[in-house]
């Protein structure tokens, strides 16, 4: 199936809400990390969601060049082509983006968007996000504001940050305290600037707790319950169920069930990005330590071109990532879901 267009995107978060499971996110940043996430869905037989960050679209530029919009549609364009071999339906989605980046990133390709969208086309993505978690709620909200016109534009839809996200991700380090968790009035004056979907379509990132790194089980301290909270709040005084379509960020370390809960709650998305860095480069130490001999010239010797061909360490570690994207949609309840 070829990357999913707006309006199958929509329906395939509208199944989630309505059928009570999440979509992988899986962060990519090459063509190789871009086939383990979709062999991972397809091995699932669970649609998803393919990202890319600030630092990942640089990288897709050449580590050289880091134009972040340059990368980011090479990997649109590429994903495009080869997500018709699988049959599972994909979206394409930018990751956190902070404000000092909007005008190297999301506001150059919500333009490109637009235009391509305007001559007939479809988006180069199918949502981006604007994370304002590090300036103050207002000035969050009203940035927002604007930026959810111009995705309406492009045919898109907009993801925002309420509240912060502990830990550090691409350069960028939360802290861990109380604005981890975001408040019932936090979510009503996000429903009070953005509406609740007459203005456009848009996912919340409500925080509980979460934090961006590599945890064990147990060490992150999350409160899903928090968004129930929010949830209830904004449903009572607009008359609608679970009226957010809500995303988990900082899921490493998570237990089951404070996963499960928090998609009881409502969350239709969660990021999956150290799990699958790590499930990728394990499975090349794993190579290497293996094939010692054969990937190095030792001694003078010829090693084995068949151990240190790309392709060979390659194919290992998109397998090694997909088993773990696998794993996420089991633990998201997407397995076997796909339209």
């Amino acid at each position: 199936m070829p990357v999913a267009t707006p309006e199958v995107y929509a329906e395939m978060l509208d199944k989630a809400k309505r059928e009570s499971f999440a979509y992988p996110a899986i962060n990519v940043s090459s063509s190789q990390t871009l086939h383990a996430a979709l062999q991972g869905f397809a091995e699932a037989e669970s649609d998803g969601i393919i990202q890319i960050s600030t630092g990942g679209a640089e990288y897709l530029s050449g580590p050289t060049v880091k134009n972040m919009v340059t990368g980011s549609v090479a990997f649109a364009k590429f994903a495009e082509e080869v997500a018709a071999g699988y049959n599972v339906n994909v979206a394409l989605h930018t990751d956190h983006c902070p404000k000092d980046k909007l005008d190297g990133f999301v506001r150059p390709l919500l333009e490109l968007s637009t235009q391509r969208v305007n001559a007939g086309g479809l988006p180069y993505f199918q949502s981006h996000m604007w994370d304002g978690s590090a300036i103050d709620m207002a000035e969050n909200l009203e940035i927002a504001k604007v930026l959810l016109a111009k995705a309406v534009a492009a045919n898109v839809i907009l993801e925002v940050e309420i509240g912060a996200v502990g830990g550090e991700e691409d350069g960028v380090t939360g802290a861990i305290d109380d604005k981890l968790y975001t408040t019932p009035e936090d979510a009503l004056a996000t429903a009070a600037a953005l509406g609740i979907g007459e203005n456009g379509r848009y996912m919340t990132a409500l925080t509980f707790g979460n934090v961006h790194g590599s945890y064990k089980p147990g060490n992150v301290k999350l409160r899903p319950e928090i968004l129930k909270h929010a949830q209830d709040a904004v449903g009572e005084k607009y008359g609608k169920d679970k009226p957010f379509d809500l995303v988990f960020h900082g899921g490493s370390g998570s237990l089951p069930e404070e996963i499960s809960a928090a998609v009881d709650y409502g969350v239709i998305k969660m990021n999956v990005d150290t799990d699958t860095q790590y499930a990728f480069t394990r499975s090349v130490a794993d190579h290497m330590f293996t094939h010692y001999a054969g990937v190095l010239k030792i001694d003078g010797e010829i090693g084995n071109k068949k151990q240190y061909d790309p392709r060979a360490w390659g194919k290992a570690a998109e397998a090694g990532m997909a088993a773990r994207v696998t794993e996420a949609c089991a633990n998201l309840r997407s397995a076997g879901t796909k339209l």
